[in-house]
């Protein structure tokens, strides 16, 4: 996986957000921030799309009225008119995460910045390691479409599909790569091979953390929390909701498409998590240059010399794996399997975006290996 390279169009100059009248917009489009809003609504600025078309193999989309008594876009329709702009940044702000995650725009994307790095718990009660631990990806970028349109089939991408409030990347539930979403197969399925800890994350190929189900404890953190917050967003610009419709009613059984979604009065489209296979995005319905997709290289050794050691996973799994952070920034990810306990050690180095690796794994075979590994 590569470093992400998201950088905005050069035919339009960047601007930057400003929060306030962001909200103040967004209050006039989200229902879950009109309650929390006393302003006075104008009209609403809308970005322009072109239409578009639904061929066979896209993914079902059935007009239907939505909740409240909305009517829907027909399928394939582009999104309805808002400022998606305001709508990225203030589902962000009111979650509680603006202080660590930029929202920047130009007249095609919002650009969600962070580190991929979340504050709450990472890697507990993963029995399925891979020996990789998070490590923090300074100038990740995600690139979220602002005239979200659905495309002619689903897409899906061995990277991230979208992003979560909270800036951490969301992939869907496979360990390999891209899939075909009309197949499950669950030996891939990392939420049933024990393969993610409590919060439904772990740290893939790149020692980057991020998600493949709902982010539950970043859920329960949001300042916003409940039905009507969205979640995260697909790069395609549709948003990500929890289990439930944003007006609190059940989702009914076979409501959602094939890539987790169904039409939405507001955006056009949403996608939710579910308790079920496929957990959240499965692929994308809507048009996406999957070459702004961003992506996170592994650590490369300081000199020269490759990356870290590939991982190996513990035949039939490991007990009490637990991943503690330091006040001094260093962590710890400690596990038992067949009677020995096993770490990785590591810290900030002297050298800005590499950290110091003290490796005892069960891929090291529990012998000692330190090495210096960098960020590109």
């Amino acid at each position: 996986m590569n470093e992400p390279t998201i950088s905005p169009s050069s035919s339009h100059g960047t601007r930057p957000f400003d929060a306030r009248p962001a909200l103040v917009r967004a209050a006039c489009l989200l229902p879950a921030l009109v309650a929390a809003a006393s302003v006075a609504c104008g009209e609403v600025t809308s970005v322009p799309g072109d239409d578009a078309s639904t061929e066979a193999g896209s993914p079902p989309v059935d007009a239907a009225p939505g909740e409240d008594g909305d009517s829907l876009a027909p399928p394939g329709a582009d999104a309805a008119p808002l400022d998606h702009c305001a709508a990225v940044a203030a589902s962000v702000t009111e979650a509680g995460f603006g202080a660590t995650v930029g929202v920047r725009c130009d007249s095609e994307y919002a650009y969600v910045s962070g580190d991929t790095y979340p504050t709450h718990a990472k890697m507990d009660g993963i029995t399925g390691t891979n020996d990789q631990v998070p490590v923090p990806a300074p100038g990740y970028v995600s690139p979220i479409r602002l005239a979200p349109k659905v495309a002619a089939k689903p897409t899906t991408i061995d990277a991230a599909l979208g992003v979560a409030v909270n800036g951490v990347p969301i992939y869907d539930y496979s360990s390999q790569g891209a899939l075909d979403p009309s197949v499950y197969d669950p030996k891939f399925d990392t939420k049933a091979t024990g393969e993610l800890d409590v919060c439904n994350g772990h740290s893939g190929r790149g020692d980057d953390y991020h998600y493949h189900a709902a982010p539950t404890c970043m859920m329960a953190a949001m300042k916003n929390a409940g039905p009507r917050a969205i979640l995260g967003w697909g790069f395609d610009g549709y948003p990500i909701y929890g289990n439930s419709n944003p007006d609190g009613t059940p989702i009914a059984a076979g409501e959602l498409d094939v890539c987790n979604s169904k039409p939405d009065p507001t955006f056009g489209r949403r996608y939710h998590t579910s308790d079920a296979h496929p957990y959240i995005v499965q692929c994308l319905v809507g048009e996406i240059d999957a070459a702004k997709a961003p992506r996170v290289s592994p650590l490369t050794k300081q000199g020269g010399g490759g990356g870290r050691p590939p991982g190996q996973k513990p035949p039939g799994g490991v007990q009490n794996l637990k991943l503690v952070e330091q006040s001094d920034g260093s962590r710890t990810m400690t596990y038992e399997h067949g009677g020995q306990t096993y770490s990785i050690a590591y810290r900030l180095s002297t050298t800005p975006r590499c950290w110091d690796f003290e490796d005892r794994s069960y891929s090291t075979g529990g012998v000692l290996q330190r090495g210096t590994y960098c960020r590109p």
